[in-house]
């Protein structure tokens, strides 16, 4: 309650003023009613209370009271008791969604960050003075800016070994778009996750990512060089942007903090400790946390392209590729190994040709050229390639013989042919023909 004399507060001054002038005469209730704001029974009120307590009459008679909304304190016990047995780590936010989800408690956040700082179970974060970046709007339409980066953590919480998770965010709404665990942050893991949202959304127009290594070059003079991962997006026809400054994709930073926060809790409270089970619970973890955070995009429209090419197509660029130059027998050497192609003949005008050998995940070796796959065998250890030419040459003259064969009948020397006469040895032993 607020005693006489009290302090009071510029809403309850000024209507003291007005109350005053309607006393005094100077102003009628119906005017002062319209100028309050009120109605005319409550100026009636409140101009009595006026004349009996002075301006301490238009203080609430409520102020200092507990609400009447107020949690009881076994409610405030039982949730600091939940959150210190199942949720001591967690955040407010998140915590207050959990009692909400788990335990049919509901608690806004704000009070239960105070009932946490109350009981010692967090301490207020210190606010650190802010660091002024250029601002950049986000992109209109989903699709137009994909940020993408990996977050190498203990996402197990030493349940299970370090893994990397790869996380590909959109620009314009921050929406999950695609999520994978993998076992570190390699060519294999960005062309998984690239396939997986290929499939689920189409081709974006530019992915913006890092300068580690399997998205650029970082040899001197070689910076043009595309890795494995950006001529796969350019063979697509999407073109990659490589982020000077973790602030230029900021969206996927924060989305990793956040993601190293609930994930890990997620997982934990699931008893999620291996990275197939936990691949296999990130479909139900993007769709709720899009729900949470997702914001609507400026503009309806989808800017992801349909993918032009089919699974086996995207076998052969989504893949590890070389080139080698074919030698006059039609061999390249492909990991220490010599390969030799079959079925092109003489093969002149593949020789000195440069093929794409393409080699998948699986270990599945392909052998391109202009579009068109080439057979091969691998030779065995110190087998010599065969000449292709004479190769060709014997199967000629084989196939030509057949052929004359089959024309003629068989064929039996005249009873006079030489091949029917009798030999006699001549002088000195030796025999000779008549």
């Amino acid at each position: 309650m607020i005693a006489e004399g009290a302090l009071v507060t510029v809403k309850e001054a000024d209507r003291a003023a007005v109350m005053l002038a309607v006393l005094e005469k100077r102003l009628k209730q119906r005017e002062a009613a319209e100028r309050l704001g009120l109605s005319a029974r409550q100026v009636k009120r409140l101009a009595k209370r006026y004349r009996e307590r002075g301006a301490a009459g238009m203080a609430s008679g409520r102020r200092g009271a507990p609400s009447n909304r107020a949690f009881g304190e076994e409610v405030r016990r039982e949730a600091l008791r939940l959150v210190l047995e199942r949720h001591a780590d967690f955040g407010p936010t998140f915590a207050a969604e959990k009692l909400s989800e788990e335990h049919g408690l509901s608690v806004s956040r704000e009070t239960l960050r105070k009932w946490m700082a109350e009981d010692g179970l967090r301490r207020p974060k210190r606010r650190r003075e802010a660091r002024v970046h250029q601002s950049r709007p986000r992109r209109a339409r989903v699709g137009e800016l994909v940020q993408v980066d990996g977050s190498p953590h203990d996402w197990f919480e030493g349940r299970g070994p370090r893994r990397a998770l790869i996380v590909f965010v959109d620009d314009a709404t921050s929406r999950l778009l695609a999520l994978g665990f993998f076992g570190s942050e390699t060519t294999q893991a960005y062309m998984e996750t690239l396939r997986a949202h290929l499939a689920a959304h189409g081709r974006p127009a530019a992915p913006c990512s890092d300068r580690y290594g399997v998205f650029r070059v970082n040899r001197k003079g070689s910076e043009d060089a595309p890795t494995q991962f950006t001529r796969a997006l350019l063979t697509l026809g999407i073109e990659p942007i490589h982020a000077g400054a973790p602030q230029a994709k900021g969206r996927v930073e924060r989305a990793n903090r956040t993601l190293q926060d609930r994930l890990v809790k997620e997982m934990r409270l699931r008893g999620i400790d291996g990275m197939e089970a936990a691949n296999a619970y990130l479909p139900e973890f993007m769709a709720d946390f899009n729900r949470r955070f997702a914001a609507a995009p400026r503009e309806a429209e989808d800017a992801h392209r349909p993918v032009p090419r089919d699974a086996e197509g995207l076998d052969l660029i989504l893949c590890e590729q070389a080139t080698r130059k074919l030698s006059k027998n039609l061999t390249f050497q492909f990991e220490r190994r010599e390969c030799q192609l079959v079925g092109e003949g003489r093969g002149y005008r593949l020789r000195g040709a440069a093929a794409t050998v393409c080699k998948g995940f699986d270990g599945a070796v392909a052998v391109l050229l202009k579009g068109r796959r080439l057979a091969f065998r691998v030779l065995a250890e110190g087998e010599a390639a065969v000449a292709v030419e004479d190769e060709k040459g014997v199967r000629d003259r084989v196939d030509a013989a057949k052929a004359a064969q089959a024309a003629r009948p068989d064929w039996k020397p005249a009873p006079d042919h030489p091949w029917r006469r009798a030999f006699k040895p001549a002088a000195g032993g030796a025999r000779r023909a008549r």
